[in-house]
């Protein structure tokens, strides 16, 4: 299993970015890897709802499917990868003095005919990459930096 974190101070209330994180359908806006997302429950927020999410991460594209797990508003958002990959991941939203501290955890197992746990820290670093740079757009999308997504 490999885990990945990321994090970055938001320069908004907690609530804010969880208005912003809350819409499941808008990740796509500032997820560089998520090309498209599909309902596929009848809810579109809380826990028991289901989606399929097209990634694409350099030349590896794939449809990852999901479901949220926890639900708690205006703090935590987490899902299961019930898909190519498994495991789960969690953004979880504090307060750091004005601003928010929001963090992305992930912990994911890879086939083993997509290279395993050697896919998986290599993977790792690529994965770290792109979601820090989908942070600083998620951050710039809250705090209304034009030009910056």
């Amino acid at each position: 299993m490999t885990t990945i974190r990321v994090s970055t101070l938001i320069d908004a209330p907690p609530a804010s970015v969880w208005e912003s994180v809350r819409d499941i359908s808008s990740h796509t806006r500032w997820m560089d890897d998520a090309d498209a997302i599909r309902f596929t429950s009848a809810t579109r927020a809380g826990v028991g709802t289901t989606f399929d999410c097209d990634t694409q991460v350099g030349p590896l594209r794939l449809t990852d499917h999901m479901e949220v797990t926890e639900w708690e508003e205006p703090r935590r958002l987490g899902i299961r990868h019930v898909g190519v990959l498994t495991g789960t991941g969690r953004f979880s939203i504090e307060p750091s003095g004005p601003g928010t501290l929001f963090t992305w955890e992930e912990r994911l197992s890879f086939p083993w005919w997509l290279g395993g746990d050697l896919v998986g820290h290599v993977g790792a670093r690529l994965l770290a990459r792109t979601w820090r740079r989908n942070l600083r757009n998620l951050k710039a999308l809250i705090e209304g930096q034009p030009g910056v997504i």
